[in-house]
């Protein structure tokens, strides 16, 4: 408890508007709210599923994207990394755990298990900017995808509406220009593809 109280309290931010959204989740159909929460809880895999379409499409295409959807996991990364030293530093308590009065479709996450920002913002995030980059159509999908991602944070009552918002600008600003600078990499795509990996990337 004593670690709650040291630790950043969201709630002044748009805490009624997390009470309002998730007051729409008690009052919705049960399978709705267990879609939502599935989607929450394992969707990101379907950011997976996205790159894996862009590395096939990218096969048939120049070097600079084939080297922008490969950089795409890594970027990733790159941004989660970046998330989690903010998520550290701020220490925003769950809004569940702030608001215990509040009924939540997700069991809410345990103390020490930060709320700003949303990991799963950034990653959703970030995923469908950086495949974006690549194909606008394929990276359009995504972001439609993450948006819905970001929203299920809030719907089954994990996440202030502030924790995704600024998890998806981060997933973004930080994503952006590493995804613009993977397109350098193409001459080493080209290399790679009159290699060994030719066939999986593409090349003659």
């Amino acid at each position: 408890m004593t670690q709650t109280l040291l630790a950043f309290d969201g709630s002044g931010i748009d805490g009624g508007l997390y009470t309002t959204v998730t007051g729409w989740a008690t009052d919705s159909p049960h399978w709705l709210d267990q879609l939502i929460r599935t989607w929450s809880d394992f969707g990101l895999g379907v950011f997976a599923v996205f790159m894996l379409w862009g590395w096939w499409q990218a096969r048939r295409a120049d070097s600079v994207v084939m080297a922008r959807v490969l950089a795409s996991p890594l970027i990733v990364i790159a941004v989660y990394v970046v998330n989690s030293v903010i998520k550290s530093l701020v220490a925003e308590v769950r809004p569940c755990q702030q608001l215990p009065a509040t009924v939540t479709v997700e069991p809410c996450p345990g103390v020490g298990d930060w709320s700003f920002p949303s990991n799963h913002s950034v990653i959703a995030f970030a995923a469908a900017v950086a495949l974006c980059v690549a194909y606008r159509r394929l990276g359009a999908v995504a972001l439609v995808a993450a948006a819905l991602m970001a929203a299920s944070r809030v719907w089954i009552g994990v996440h202030y509406p502030h924790d995704v918002v600024v998890g998806a600008l981060i997933g973004i600003l930080v994503a952006l220009p590493l995804a613009l600078l993977a397109g350098r990499a193409a001459p080493l795509v080209d290399r790679l593809r009159g290699g060994a990996l030719g066939a999986a990337l593409g090349g003659g």
